[in-house]
């Protein structure tokens, strides 16, 4: 039963609940797991207070997504935010250092991209939830860059 109803709860919460966007994301994850576990090994716990903490962790990320989209504060609390690891042939040391990333795993990432020449690669973009993101140089000026959102000084 409780595994029908973690399933239930999840699927009525929406696809956020599940998402890797930031460190409260991953808590609630990890927390519904321990849950799920406790409830199905320990016979102590009853399935109603199994399902009241599945509705209190569900209903706390909702709160959580709900307040950083409505206010920017809130947001900057509880996300990180992008930084740039490698930008026009230069690698950002700084950046590396702060989150601890190495030149040979950006080199992997650009691999992984398809990209074997550096020449190609625009940017490295270490992102929100700890991906990797390969930007394409490119040779038109738009003015609407996928970089526009992060600050370079900060990297």
């Amino acid at each position: 039963m409780s595994y029908i109803f973690l399933i239930l709860f999840l699927r009525l919460s929406g696809k956020r609940t599940l998402t890797k966007m930031n460190a409260f994301d991953l808590v609630v994850t990890v927390a519904l797991g321990s849950t799920f576990a406790t409830i199905f090994l320990n016979k102590q716990v009853s399935l109603a207070e199994g399902l009241t903490a599945y509705a209190l962790l569900i209903g706390l990320q909702y709160i959580v997504a709900w307040l950083s989209l409505h206010s920017i504060k809130f947001n900057k609390i509880i996300k990180a935010s992008p930084d740039l690891l490698y930008y026009q042939g230069q690698f950002i040391e700084s950046a590396l250092n702060k989150n601890r990333v190495l030149k040979s795993e950006i080199m992997q990432a650009i691999r992984s991209n398809g990209f074997s020449s550096m020449e190609d690669v625009e940017a490295v973009v270490f992102e929100t939830n700890g991906s990797m993101s390969v930007i394409k140089r490119s040779s038109s000026n738009s003015k609407t860059s996928t970089l526009s959102d992060i600050d370079p000084k900060k990297s």
